[in-house]
C-alpha cells in the first residue's frame, strides 16, 4: 500500500491469463488456432492508455538488472508470434508486484511480475510464460474478453466475487466492489475468469510453439505449470498466514494436473531438444526482491506493517489479506473490507462523508451519527450505514483514524446486515509503530547458492527467512520433491533477509 490512493474503474481489457489452471481433454491440433497477423494501430493506442495505469496498480516496473533480462527474453519469444518481427514492437515489463502473475493486453504490452519470476528455475520457463500470454493476444482471446467488459465493467466484474462472498447478486455492490476490490492487480486476476479453457489451451499450444521456434525446450512450460500447481498447494495450505484473498495465477482454474499432461502432450509433438539457460536465469533472479516491498508495506501471518508510515493493523482470525499499491484488501467468509486512505483536510466528519459517495454511487450512501473514539492513542472515528441490495440489506462500516492533521486512514467494510462486528478486533488493532520498530522490519530476496557436500533439503530449508513451512517453501521454489537429493555444485535458491 503506497502513501496515496487513487480509485480507478479500469475496464476489463486486460488480458492476464491463469496458466496452471484448466484445459482438460485432449490438446487440439495447434494448426487449428487462428492467430493475429499484426499489432494494429488501435490496439498501440489501447495499450499506451492502459499500460500507466497497470503499471501504478502493479507496484510499478522492478528496478532491479533482472528487468532487462526479462524484456530480452520476452521480446526474443513475442516475436515468434509473427504479431511484429520488431522485438522493440514489444514492452515486456517486470512488474514490482508480491504476487504470482503474469498477462498481456493488446498493442505489444506483456507483463510479469518478480514474484512469478522467482519461482520459476531456467530461462526457459520465463519464456514459455511469456509465449503463453502474447499466445493470448495473437490468439484474439483479449479482444473477445475485452468485447464482454464493454457491457460489464469492472465494477460489475468485481461484484461479483464480493456478492459470492455475503450473498449478494448485484445491485448496491456494483459500485462497493469498486472500492473494496478495485486495484488492477486483482482486476487482471479476475479478467482471466473471462478465458475458455479452449483459450486456455490455444495459448498453451502457442506457447509451446513459440519455444520449440526460439530454440528452447518445448517442456518447460509443463514444468512450469507443475511449480505452479506446487505453489497454489502450498499456499492452500498457508491459508489463514500469509495466504492472499484472491487466487492468483496458478489457481484461477480447477485441475492444474490435467493442465500439465496437456502442456506435456503438447510438448512432445514439437519433438525434444532445445535449451533451458538455467545458469543464466539463476544469476539473473539471483538477488530479486521476494514477497512484499517494505515500501508498500508487508504481510506476515494476520499482520500488516508499514515501515515508512509506521503504523500496523491485524485482521481476524481465517481471514486473508492482499496488499496492493494503494490499499490492503480482507476478506474471509463474513465479508470484505479495505484499508486505505485519502486527502484530508482535517475535517473527519467531511473525511467519511466523501468516503461513501464515493463507493456508494447511485446508492447516495450519507454517514449517520459518526461516533469518535480512541484506538492506541490515535483518534478514531466511525460510523454503520444499512443500505438494501438485491439479496437483502448490506452493512457498510467506515472507520477512520487521524494520525495527524493532514493525514488519516481508514478501513472500509462491507457485510450482511447486523455482521459489522466481524472486524471490530481489526478495527482496534490499528497501532502506531516506533522508529525501532519500523526499522526492524527488512525486505526478504532470493540468493542463489552453490550446494556444498554436506547439504541437505533440510539443512538449506533451515537457511530460509520463514519461521514457518520453511522445508516446503525451498522445495516448491526449486521444484524439488521432499526425498530429492541435492549435489555440491548445483544451484539452489532460498529466500534470506536483505538490510533496507
Amino acid at each position: 500500500m503506497a502513501r496515496r490512493t487513487t480509485m480507478i474503474a479500469l475496464a476489463a481489457l486486460v488480458a492476464g491469463c491463469a496458466a496452471a489452471g484448466s484445459g482438460v481433454g485432449s490438446p487440439a491440433d495447434a494448426k487449428a488456432v487462428r492467430t493475429a497477423t499484426s499489432i494494429s494501430a488501435a490496439d498501440r493506442q489501447q495499450g499506451s492508455e492502459a499500460h500507466p495505469q497497470l503499471m501504478a496498480e502493479f507496484g510499478g516496473a522492478y528496478a532491479g538488472a533482472q528487468a532487462a533480462y526479462v524484456n530480452r527474453v520476452g521480446q526474443n519469444i513475442a516475436v515468434q508470434s509473427g504479431l511484429s518481427r520488431s522485438p522493440s514492437d514489444f514492452t515486456v515489463t517486470l512488474l514490482n508486484s508480491p504476487v504470482n502473475n503474469a498477462f498481456a493486453i493488446p498493442g505489444g504490452y506483456v507483463y510479469v511480475t518478480r514474484q512469478l519470476m522467482a519461482l520459476m528455475n531456467d530461462e526457459a520457463e520465463l519464456a514459455g510464460v511469456l509465449g503463453h500470454e502474447v499466445g493470448h493476444v495473437a490468439a484474439r482471446h483479449s479482444k473477445k474478453r475485452q468485447s464482454a467488459a464493454t457491457r460489464n465493467t469492472v465494477l460489475g466484474v468485481l461484484a461479483t466475487v464480493l456478492g459470492g462472498a455475503i450473498g449478494d447478486n448485484g445491485g448496491l455492490l456494483g459500485g462497493l466492489g469498486g472500492l473494496l476490490q478495485n486495484n488492477a492487480m486483482q482486476v487482471a486476476q479476475l479478467a482471466t475468469l473471462g478465458f475458455s479453457r479452449s483459450q486456455e489451451l490455444e495459448a498453451d499450444q502457442l506457447g509451446v510453439q513459440y519455444l520449440k521456434s526460439a530454440g528452447y525446450d518445448p517442456l518447460a512450460l509443463s514444468t512450469m505449470l507443475a511449480s505452479l500447481a506446487a505453489q497454489t498447494s502450498l499456499e492452500a495450505r498457508l491459508s489463514g498466514g500469509d495466504a492472499r484473498s484472491l487466487p492468483e495465477w496458478a489457481s484461477t482454474h480447477p485441475d492444474p494436473a490435467s493442465r500439465v499432461r496437456n502442456a506435456q502432450t503438447l510438448a512432445a509433438r514439437q519433438g525434444a531438444g532445445g535449451v533451458r539457460n538455467a545458469d543464466a536465469f539463476l544469476a539473473s533472479v539471483n538477488g530479486v526482491l521476494y514477497g512484499d516491498d517494505p515500501a508498500q508495506g508487508v504481510v506476515e501471518g494476520r499482520e500488516f506493517l508499514h515501515p515508512d508510515l509506521k503504523l500496523r493493523f491485524e485482521v481476524p482470525n481465517g481471514y486473508g489479506m492482499q496488499n496492493g499499491t494503494s490499499a490492503v484488501s480482507i476478506s474471509g467468509n463474513g465479508g470484505q473490507a479495505q484499508f486505505s486512505t485519502g486527502a484530508y483536510n482535517g475535517d473527519m466528519n467531511a473525511y467519511i462523508a466523501a468516503i461513501l459517495k464515493e463507493i456508494g454511487g447511485k446508492a447516495n450512501l450519507t454517514p449517520g451519527t459518526i461516533q469518535r473514539t480512541t484506538v492506541g492513542g490515535i483518534p478514531a472515528y466511525y460510523t454503520t450505514v444499512r443500505a438494501n441490495s438485491q439479496s437483502g440489506q448490506v452493512d457498510v462500516t467506515v472507520f477512520a483514524y487521524e494520525f495527524s492533521r493532514t493525514s488519516a486512514f481508514h478501513f472500509v467494510a462491507l457485510t450482511k446486515a447486523g455482521g459489522s462486528g466481524v472486524f471490530n478486533s481489526m478495527f482496534t488493532s490499528l497501532r502506531r509503530l516506533s522508529t525501532s520498530e519500523a526499522a526492524a522490519i527488512r525486505p526478504r530476496r532470493v540468493d542463489v547458492v552453490t550446494v556444498k557436500s554436506g547439504d541437505s533439503v533440510a539443512s538449506l530449508a533451515r537457511r530460509m527467512a520463514y519461521s514457518d513451512y520453511a522445508a516446503e517453501r525451498f522445495q516448491v521454489l526449486n521444484r524439488l520433491a521432499a526425498n530429492s537429493r541435492l549435489t555440491p555444485g548445483q544451484k539452489v535458491k532460498i529466500v534470506t533477509y536483505a538490510s533496507r
